[in-house]
């Protein structure tokens, strides 16, 4: 019998608007936005203009710092605009799609022809090597280094998240294609995480990679949590991480020889009044999943993503480039609750059981409608032990987070800041009663820290 890891830190935040094992008629947009803030570490360069023909497959950024890695358009049109902001950045490249997606040909890859340097080659050209990222400090991997381990989280364990069995269904051959390939961009060995009992064909089914099984609340799913139970990252040790749904796109390359970055993404929330699933394509917008499908009468928060780390978009807005589900909830600006703190809560989640809920839900297990406020103004950081217990690697979370703030790289280094991103603690967030943006302090100690030392 296989020996599980068992997480015994965490939260579920249990949320009404689980997706239904439904899939839609696939999505369709007139237009296409690539963002290049959704690659962390990503120096962009523009490599077309307005009024540019490009496929789908075409590069229309590289990076500054590694010019090998692009970044493609998902689709086949023209580019119709390119958004800067504030001191000339680039926001963005809105392409107008055709009809029907004309693909830039890659050419198929027999499997005995599967090097480290063609393999790391032909994703560079078909944009796909972003998807591929790294510890430390989260940015994508340079395609120059060679990696300890990939990692691989069969796991998706945030609030309302998407199904791994229907998003890898039918799918089987690309991803084992994709674990093939990602097995010769590393001298160590893939791991691939997944679920105590998982029967999913394709994730049990899978070869050349070692599987760990985990169980226990959210976070087990993050890929964080499972490389420090697994084999921590070191100064000077560098570690890729995959998402299931991209190492897709990288067997679909190798398979059918085009970028194909197609994703199922689950649409999610309370106030949406059918759930489901529907294939899109990153960058496309949401206007036609959620026109006419959201609660009416409300203020609403769209998100690009979960609820704990996803990007917050307007319903117009566009999909993100690592994001598998959309997430409508109540912004809750125009909630006014009688009574406010002072009310017993019967029907409010409640972690620290501040209110009866938090003892009645041990048993009933009941969802809840969770709005956007914060309930709360900021304050200073306490050592109050909360983050621990929703914390579960082998880290001092308040310790590191105080390091990061003071930017001590010793100490920084010695709280393990090499094994974390700021994903990993979007709980701490959540149940902190300062109020701090801890992902926002995380990010920005990480950048720091790698200016400092490259």
């Amino acid at each position: 019998m296989c020996q599980v890891i068992k997480i015994s830190k965490g939260l579920d935040i249990r949320l009404k608007g689980k997706p239904e094992n439904v899939i839609f008629e696939s999505a369709k947009s007139d237009y296409y936005t690539v963002f290049p803030d959704d690659f962390p570490g990503f120096s962009p360069k523009i490599s077309v203009k307005q009024g540019d023909r490009v496929l789908a497959g075409t590069p229309v950024l590289y990076d500054k710092n590694h010019p090998d890695v692009k970044i493609v358009s998902p689709i086949s049109g023209e580019v119709v605009s390119v958004n800067r902001g504030e001191k000339r950045k680039l926001l963005n490249i809105v392409i107008a799609s055709d009809k029907d997606i004309e693909y830039q040909d890659f050419g198929k890859t027999d499997r005995q022809q599967f090097t480290a340097e063609a393999v790391k080659r032909q994703l560079c050209e078909a944009g796909i090597f972003p998807y591929i990222r790294q510890r430390p400090y989260g940015y994508g991997a340079d395609p120059s280094d060679s990696p300890r381990d990939i990692f691989i989280s069969g796991i998706y364990s945030s609030p309302l998240a998407p199904s791994v069995d229907l998003i890898l269904k039918d799918q089987d051959a690309d991803f084992q294609t994709g674990l093939d390939v990602l097995a010769q961009l590393t001298s160590g060995k893939v791991y691939l995480g997944l679920l105590s009992g998982c029967d999913i064909p394709a994730l049990k089914n899978a070869e050349n990679v070692e599987k760990i099984y985990f169980e226990g609340p959210h976070p087990v799913g993050n890929v964080g949590v499972q490389i420090n139970h697994v084999k921590p990252v070191n100064k000077a040790e560098i570690v890729w991480t995959v998402d299931p749904a991209d190492v897709l796109f990288i067997g679909r390359l190798f398979n059918k020889g085009i970028a194909d970055f197609t994703r199922l993404v689950a649409l999610s929330g309370s106030e949406i009044k059918k759930t489901g699933y529907c294939k899109m394509l990153p960058g496309g917008s949401i206007d036609g999943l959620v026109k006419n499908n959201v609660a009416e009468g409300k203020i609403l928060r769209y998100i690009s993503g979960n609820v704990l780390t996803g990007t917050k978009i307007e319903g117009e807005g566009s999909l993100h480039a690592f994001d598998n589900q959309i997430t409508v909830i109540p912004e809750g600006t125009e909630t006014n609750e009688f009574l406010g703190w002072a009310d017993p809560g019967f029907n409010k989640f409640s972690n620290s059981r501040t209110f009866l809920s938090g003892f009645i839900d041990k048993l009933l297990k009941r969802e809840y409608v969770l709005d956007a406020r914060i309930k709360g103004g900021k304050r200073a950081m306490i050592l109050s032990n909360e983050y621990n217990k929703v914390f579960p690697m082998d880290i001092l979370p308040e310790f590191l987070l105080k390091a990061i703030i003071a930017f001590d790289i010793d100490k920084m280094e010695n709280l393990g800041i090499y094994e974390v991103i700021p994903e990993d603690f979007a709980l701490c967030e959540f149940v902190d009663t300062s109020k701090i943006e801890l992902q926002s302090i995380v990010r920005k100690g990480l950048d720091l820290l790698y200016n400092e030392m490259k």
